[in-house]
Protein backbone atom coordinates (compact mmCIF):
# COMPACT_ATOMS: atom_id res chain seq x y z
CA UNK A 1 0.00 0.00 0.00
CA UNK A 2 1.49 3.71 -0.56
CA UNK A 3 0.50 6.11 1.34
CA UNK A 4 1.29 9.07 -1.35
CA UNK A 5 -0.36 7.29 -3.85
CA UNK A 6 -3.64 7.24 -0.90
CA UNK A 7 -3.41 10.42 -0.48
CA UNK A 8 -3.02 11.77 -3.70
CA UNK A 9 -6.15 9.99 -4.66
CA UNK A 10 -8.26 11.84 -1.74
CA UNK A 11 -6.93 15.00 -3.02
CA UNK A 12 -7.29 15.03 -6.53
CA UNK A 13 -10.09 16.81 -8.40
CA UNK A 14 -12.22 14.26 -10.86
CA UNK A 15 -12.73 16.36 -13.95
CA UNK A 16 -16.84 15.50 -15.23
CA UNK A 17 -17.91 14.71 -18.89
CA UNK A 18 -20.97 14.79 -20.28
CA UNK A 19 -22.43 11.55 -20.18
CA UNK A 20 -19.69 10.06 -17.91
CA UNK A 21 -19.72 8.43 -14.55
CA UNK A 22 -20.62 10.20 -11.85
CA UNK A 23 -17.55 11.80 -9.44
CA UNK A 24 -18.07 9.92 -6.71
CA UNK A 25 -18.15 6.53 -8.64
CA UNK A 26 -14.68 7.42 -10.49
CA UNK A 27 -13.35 8.63 -6.86
CA UNK A 28 -14.25 5.50 -5.49
CA UNK A 29 -12.15 3.27 -8.38
CA UNK A 30 -9.60 5.71 -8.25
CA UNK A 31 -9.36 4.98 -4.05
CA UNK A 32 -9.54 1.15 -4.73
CA UNK A 33 -6.33 1.17 -6.99
CA UNK A 34 -4.51 3.65 -4.93
CA UNK A 35 -5.01 1.34 -2.16
CA UNK A 36 -3.50 -1.04 -4.00
CA UNK A 37 -0.72 0.68 -5.57
CA UNK A 38 3.20 -0.31 -4.77
CA UNK A 39 5.61 1.90 -3.78
CA UNK A 40 6.25 2.32 -7.84
CA UNK A 41 3.05 3.68 -7.39
CA UNK A 42 1.34 1.58 -9.96
CA UNK A 43 -1.68 -1.29 -9.38
CA UNK A 44 -2.99 -4.12 -10.56
CA UNK A 45 -5.68 -5.57 -9.00
CA UNK A 46 -7.76 -7.96 -10.40
CA UNK A 47 -11.25 -6.89 -11.90
CA UNK A 48 -13.05 -9.21 -9.60
CA UNK A 49 -11.13 -7.64 -6.77
CA UNK A 50 -11.99 -4.19 -7.93
CA UNK A 51 -15.78 -5.22 -8.18
CA UNK A 52 -15.83 -6.34 -5.18
CA UNK A 53 -13.97 -3.31 -3.72
CA UNK A 54 -16.49 -0.72 -5.49
CA UNK A 55 -19.69 -2.93 -5.43
CA UNK A 56 -20.19 -1.91 -8.83
CA UNK A 57 -20.68 -4.31 -11.72
CA UNK A 58 -18.06 -5.27 -13.96
CA UNK A 59 -18.84 -2.97 -16.76
CA UNK A 60 -19.44 0.09 -15.07
CA UNK A 61 -15.94 -0.79 -13.46
CA UNK A 62 -14.30 -1.32 -17.16
CA UNK A 63 -16.03 2.25 -18.31
CA UNK A 64 -14.58 4.45 -15.09
CA UNK A 65 -11.52 3.27 -15.72
CA UNK A 66 -11.41 3.92 -19.25
CA UNK A 67 -12.41 7.31 -18.41
CA UNK A 68 -9.35 7.83 -15.70
CA UNK A 69 -7.46 7.05 -18.52
CA UNK A 70 -9.01 9.58 -20.82
CA UNK A 71 -8.73 12.11 -17.41
CA UNK A 72 -5.19 11.39 -17.40
CA UNK A 73 -5.08 9.97 -13.78
CA UNK A 74 -3.95 6.28 -14.59
CA UNK A 75 -2.38 4.84 -17.81
CA UNK A 76 -1.95 1.15 -18.97
CA UNK A 77 1.75 0.18 -18.73
CA UNK A 78 1.12 -2.50 -21.54
CA UNK A 79 2.90 -4.84 -18.77
CA UNK A 80 0.31 -7.50 -17.62
CA UNK A 81 0.98 -9.46 -14.35
CA UNK A 82 -1.34 -12.99 -12.65
CA UNK A 83 -0.89 -16.54 -13.60
CA UNK A 84 -2.73 -16.20 -16.97
CA UNK A 85 -0.73 -12.75 -17.73
CA UNK A 86 -3.65 -10.62 -18.54
CA UNK A 87 -4.07 -8.57 -15.74
CA UNK A 88 -3.41 -4.99 -16.51
CA UNK A 89 -0.69 -2.44 -14.48
CA UNK A 90 -1.84 1.09 -14.12
CA UNK A 91 0.32 3.75 -12.99
CA UNK A 92 -1.08 6.08 -10.88
CA UNK A 93 0.18 9.48 -12.76
CA UNK A 94 0.82 12.38 -10.96
CA UNK A 95 1.85 10.68 -7.42
CA UNK A 96 4.57 12.73 -5.73
CA UNK A 97 6.45 11.88 -2.64
CA UNK A 98 8.71 10.31 -0.34
CA UNK A 99 8.51 6.69 -1.24
CA UNK A 100 10.81 6.56 -4.30
CA UNK A 101 14.42 6.37 -3.34
CA UNK A 102 17.09 9.04 -4.70
CA UNK A 103 17.82 9.11 -7.94
CA UNK A 104 21.62 7.48 -8.88
CA UNK A 105 23.83 8.43 -11.97
CA UNK A 106 26.15 5.69 -12.80
CA UNK A 107 29.93 7.19 -12.29
CA UNK A 108 31.23 7.69 -15.98
CA UNK A 109 34.45 6.73 -16.96
CA UNK A 110 35.72 9.28 -19.09
CA UNK A 111 38.86 8.40 -19.75
CA UNK A 112 39.42 4.90 -21.05
CA UNK A 113 43.51 4.81 -21.56
CA UNK A 114 45.24 2.17 -20.22
CA UNK A 115 47.77 4.11 -19.21
CA UNK A 116 45.50 6.90 -18.17
CA UNK A 117 45.37 8.29 -14.34
CA UNK A 118 41.94 6.31 -13.88
CA UNK A 119 43.37 2.92 -14.18
CA UNK A 120 44.05 0.78 -11.17
CA UNK A 121 42.85 0.26 -7.85
CA UNK A 122 43.44 3.64 -6.10
CA UNK A 123 40.51 6.25 -7.33
CA UNK A 124 41.84 9.63 -7.45
CA UNK A 125 40.68 12.44 -5.29
CA UNK A 126 37.92 13.19 -8.12
CA UNK A 127 36.81 9.82 -7.94
CA UNK A 128 36.55 9.48 -4.81
CA UNK A 129 34.46 12.64 -4.17
CA UNK A 130 32.16 11.97 -7.26
CA UNK A 131 31.26 8.51 -6.00
CA UNK A 132 30.47 9.33 -2.33
CA UNK A 133 28.66 12.08 -4.53
CA UNK A 134 26.17 9.80 -6.11
CA UNK A 135 25.60 6.71 -3.51
CA UNK A 136 24.19 8.74 0.01
CA UNK A 137 25.89 6.43 2.81
CA UNK A 138 23.85 7.00 6.00
CA UNK A 139 25.41 6.09 9.62
CA UNK A 140 24.03 2.40 10.58
CA UNK A 141 23.91 4.07 14.39
CA UNK A 142 22.40 7.38 12.57
CA UNK A 143 18.88 8.90 13.60
CA UNK A 144 17.64 8.25 10.08
CA UNK A 145 18.04 4.58 10.17
CA UNK A 146 14.86 2.38 10.35
CA UNK A 147 11.66 2.77 10.22
CA UNK A 148 10.97 3.97 13.96
CA UNK A 149 11.51 7.23 12.44
CA UNK A 150 8.83 7.52 9.51
CA UNK A 151 6.10 8.86 11.74
CA UNK A 152 7.56 12.32 11.98
CA UNK A 153 7.81 12.75 8.06
CA UNK A 154 3.85 11.53 7.44
CA UNK A 155 0.52 13.49 7.79
CA UNK A 156 -0.72 14.27 11.38
CA UNK A 157 -3.38 11.51 10.70
CA UNK A 158 -0.56 8.91 9.53
CA UNK A 159 0.70 8.51 12.48
CA UNK A 160 -2.45 7.77 14.56
CA UNK A 161 -4.03 5.48 11.90
CA UNK A 162 -3.79 2.08 13.33
CA UNK A 163 -6.89 0.48 11.35
CA UNK A 164 -9.52 1.32 8.80
CA UNK A 165 -10.64 4.38 10.48
CA UNK A 166 -10.29 7.42 8.48
CA UNK A 167 -11.53 10.43 9.99
CA UNK A 168 -11.64 12.91 6.71
CA UNK A 169 -13.76 10.40 4.70
CA UNK A 170 -15.99 9.36 7.66
CA UNK A 171 -16.25 13.36 8.23
CA UNK A 172 -17.19 13.98 4.30
CA UNK A 173 -19.54 10.80 4.37
CA UNK A 174 -21.71 12.13 8.16
CA UNK A 175 -22.01 15.77 6.37
CA UNK A 176 -23.44 14.41 2.90
CA UNK A 177 -26.04 12.66 4.88
CA UNK A 178 -26.80 15.34 7.67
CA UNK A 179 -24.62 18.53 7.65
CA UNK A 180 -26.23 19.79 10.57
CA UNK A 181 -24.51 16.64 13.26
CA UNK A 182 -21.62 17.56 14.78
CA UNK A 183 -18.93 15.52 13.79
CA UNK A 184 -16.49 16.40 16.50
CA UNK A 185 -19.49 15.45 19.55
CA UNK A 186 -19.70 12.01 17.63
CA UNK A 187 -16.00 11.37 17.53
CA UNK A 188 -15.60 12.17 21.35
CA UNK A 189 -19.04 11.03 22.55
CA UNK A 190 -18.45 8.09 25.60
CA UNK A 191 -20.49 5.42 23.61
CA UNK A 192 -18.83 5.97 20.00
CA UNK A 193 -15.77 3.49 20.70
CA UNK A 194 -18.44 1.03 21.77
CA UNK A 195 -19.92 1.76 18.72
CA UNK A 196 -16.70 0.99 16.36
CA UNK A 197 -15.94 -2.27 18.13
CA UNK A 198 -19.90 -3.47 17.35
CA UNK A 199 -19.44 -2.58 13.11
CA UNK A 200 -15.97 -4.27 13.42
CA UNK A 201 -17.47 -7.50 14.59
CA UNK A 202 -20.57 -6.93 12.51
CA UNK A 203 -18.45 -6.58 9.12
CA UNK A 204 -15.78 -9.07 10.36
CA UNK A 205 -16.64 -11.88 7.83
CA UNK A 206 -17.33 -9.11 5.12
CA UNK A 207 -14.34 -8.75 2.92
CA UNK A 208 -14.37 -4.75 2.18
CA UNK A 209 -12.01 -2.49 1.68
CA UNK A 210 -10.97 0.76 3.86
CA UNK A 211 -13.31 3.11 1.97
CA UNK A 212 -16.45 0.98 2.07
CA UNK A 213 -15.84 0.69 5.86
CA UNK A 214 -15.95 4.13 6.67
CA UNK A 215 -18.99 5.04 4.28
CA UNK A 216 -20.94 1.89 6.16
CA UNK A 217 -19.91 3.12 9.27
CA UNK A 218 -21.01 6.42 8.54
CA UNK A 219 -24.49 5.58 8.16
CA UNK A 220 -24.11 2.66 11.35
CA UNK A 221 -22.98 5.99 13.79
CA UNK A 222 -26.15 8.11 12.40
CA UNK A 223 -28.44 5.45 12.89
CA UNK A 224 -26.98 4.81 16.42
CA UNK A 225 -26.74 8.55 17.39
CA UNK A 226 -30.62 9.14 16.33
CA UNK A 227 -31.93 5.56 17.82
CA UNK A 228 -30.26 5.15 21.06
CA UNK A 229 -28.50 8.15 22.37
CA UNK A 230 -30.15 11.32 21.29
CA UNK A 231 -33.41 10.53 22.14
CA UNK A 232 -35.42 13.73 24.33
CA UNK A 233 -35.18 13.66 28.42
CA UNK A 234 -37.87 12.47 30.03
CA UNK A 235 -41.34 14.89 29.89
CA UNK A 236 -39.81 16.77 26.79
CA UNK A 237 -40.91 16.11 23.46
CA UNK A 238 -39.53 17.34 20.12
CA UNK A 239 -41.16 20.51 18.55
CA UNK A 240 -42.54 20.09 15.64
CA UNK A 241 -40.96 22.89 12.90
CA UNK A 242 -37.66 22.98 14.24
CA UNK A 243 -36.17 21.65 11.78
CA UNK A 244 -35.90 24.01 8.73
CA UNK A 245 -36.92 22.92 5.15
CA UNK A 246 -33.97 22.49 2.63
CA UNK A 247 -32.94 21.28 -0.65
CA UNK A 248 -30.84 18.85 -1.28
CA UNK A 249 -27.06 19.47 -2.50
CA UNK A 250 -24.86 18.37 -5.16
CA UNK A 251 -23.26 15.76 -3.39
CA UNK A 252 -25.86 15.00 -1.07
CA UNK A 253 -28.06 14.08 -4.44
CA UNK A 254 -25.27 11.70 -5.52
CA UNK A 255 -24.66 10.11 -2.46
CA UNK A 256 -28.19 9.79 -1.44
CA UNK A 257 -28.57 8.34 -5.25
CA UNK A 258 -26.14 5.36 -4.87
CA UNK A 259 -27.97 4.50 -1.35
CA UNK A 260 -31.49 4.38 -2.77
CA UNK A 261 -30.32 2.37 -5.73
CA UNK A 262 -29.48 -0.22 -3.12
CA UNK A 263 -32.46 0.01 -0.59
CA UNK A 264 -34.16 -2.81 -1.70
CA UNK A 265 -37.81 -1.39 -1.34
CA UNK A 266 -37.36 1.51 -3.56
CA UNK A 267 -35.27 -0.28 -6.21
CA UNK A 268 -37.83 -2.70 -6.84
CA UNK A 269 -40.41 -0.35 -7.15
CA UNK A 270 -38.82 2.68 -9.62
CA UNK A 271 -36.14 0.65 -11.26
CA UNK A 272 -36.66 -0.88 -14.77
CA UNK A 273 -35.86 -4.45 -16.34
CA UNK A 274 -32.11 -4.58 -17.01
CA UNK A 275 -31.32 -1.26 -14.96
CA UNK A 276 -27.76 -1.61 -13.22
CA UNK A 277 -27.08 -0.37 -10.08
CA UNK A 278 -25.72 2.56 -11.54
CA UNK A 279 -27.94 3.28 -14.38
CA UNK A 280 -30.58 3.45 -11.44
CA UNK A 281 -28.34 5.89 -9.40
CA UNK A 282 -27.72 8.10 -12.47
CA UNK A 283 -32.36 8.47 -13.28
CA UNK A 284 -32.83 9.23 -9.18
CA UNK A 285 -29.81 12.06 -9.19
CA UNK A 286 -31.57 13.72 -12.20
CA UNK A 287 -34.94 12.91 -10.20
CA UNK A 288 -33.51 14.60 -6.78
CA UNK A 289 -32.89 17.51 -8.49
CA UNK A 290 -36.19 18.18 -8.40
CA UNK A 291 -37.21 19.58 -5.12
CA UNK A 292 -40.84 18.53 -5.52
CA UNK A 293 -39.87 14.62 -6.61
CA UNK A 294 -37.32 15.13 -3.59
CA UNK A 295 -40.20 15.45 -1.41
CA UNK A 296 -42.39 12.91 -2.78
CA UNK A 297 -39.59 10.50 -1.71
CA UNK A 298 -38.71 12.25 1.56
CA UNK A 299 -39.46 8.76 3.37
CA UNK A 300 -36.69 6.76 1.78
CA UNK A 301 -34.10 9.34 1.79
CA UNK A 302 -35.12 8.84 5.52
CA UNK A 303 -34.58 5.69 5.44
CA UNK A 304 -30.86 5.76 4.43
CA UNK A 305 -29.99 8.88 6.46
CA UNK A 306 -31.21 12.04 5.62
CA UNK A 307 -32.50 14.46 8.24
CA UNK A 308 -35.06 17.06 8.24
CA UNK A 309 -36.93 18.32 6.13
CA UNK A 310 -37.18 18.66 2.30
CA UNK A 311 -38.50 21.72 0.78
CA UNK A 312 -41.32 21.98 -1.59
CA UNK A 313 -44.63 19.86 -1.99
CA UNK A 314 -44.70 16.48 -3.01
CA UNK A 315 -44.99 16.40 -6.95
Amino acid sequence: MSLDASKWAWEIKIPTKKGGALKPLKKLVLLSLADRAGEDHCAYPSMSRLVDDTAMDRKTVLKIIDELIEDGLIEDTGERKGKTKQVKVYQLVGVKGRERGPKMEPFKDENTDLKGTNNGTVPTTEQFQQFHERVPTIPSKGPNVGTRNLPKNLPEESKNKKDWLCFKKLREEIYLADPDLDFEYLMTASWGDREKRAFEIYNADKNLCDVLMNFHFADWLIHAYRTKYSKPAAGQQAKAGDSKPQHLTEKQIAAFAQKLAHHSEFSSKYSEPGDSYEKLAAKIAVKLEDPAQAKKWEKYLKQVGFTGTIAGEAA
